[in-house]
């Protein structure tokens, strides 16, 4: 395979490889609105519970409002994530979650900042031309002041992503591996401070991949 032939998650000719996705890499995936329409209608369909489609009963209860279906918010995660790094990145299907976790209610009307950090990547021996490379992605819901006030999601997760082929341009025009981070989507080195604040990653490199 070439890098003519070798294909985004959406189609397209793809810039990131495996090499590229090297453990302490952070993207930031952009600020999301929830529109509660949006939030209703996929409750309606696919989870409704009471605190997220009937808005009496959620005013009266605890929640004091109606909240987003968990897997409403994962979706908006999931977009995001396509949106800014599988659009661009030669991925080939994810083996599975290995953590989901809500973590505060989700409303409509919230603006949430959404990361994705590469914590782990090592070769697979199941799927040669594949690597394996775990992520963890965070959702932080932000203030009027655009600072971060809480998670409410983390997920951590595996994807597969094609070895880059030989002799193909990296994503900074380099021949080979570049392993560097791109000119307009990340953060910087794991550790730096965001527009939306201070994050960090989670956890440490998986040493299994």
């Amino acid at each position: 395979m070439n890098a003519v032939t070798a294909r985004s998650g959406t189609g397209a000719e793809a810039q990131l490889f495996f090499e590229d996705l090297t453990p302490g890499r952070t993207f930031d995936l952009g600020v999301t609105r929830v529109d509660g329409a949006e939030m209703l209608a996929f409750a309606r369909r696919y989870d409704p519970q009471w605190y997220h489609v009937d808005a009496e009963l959620a005013a009266n209860s605890h929640h004091g409002g109606l909240i987003a279906s968990g897997f409403f918010t994962v979706s908006l995660f999931m977009r995001a994530y396509v949106d800014h790094v599988l659009a661009r990145a030669a991925a080939d299907a994810s083996p599975g979650l290995e953590e989901l976790r809500w973590l505060a209610p989700v409303r409509a009307g919230d603006r949430l900042a959404v990361r994705l950090d590469v914590m782990g990547s090592k070769p697979s021996a199941a799927r040669p031309g594949l690597g394996t490379v775990t992520l963890v992605g965070t959702m932080l819901r932000l203030g009027a002041d655009d600072q971060p006030e809480s998670e409410v999601l983390r997920t951590r997760f595996r994807g597969w992503f094609l070895l880059r082929p030989t002799g193909d341009l990296g994503p900074s025009g380099d021949l080979g591996p570049s392993g560097q981070p791109g000119p307009t989507d990340e953060l910087g080195p794991a550790g730096d401070r965001s527009p939306t604040g201070e994050l960090r990653p989670i956890g440490q490199p998986d040493p299994t991949g």
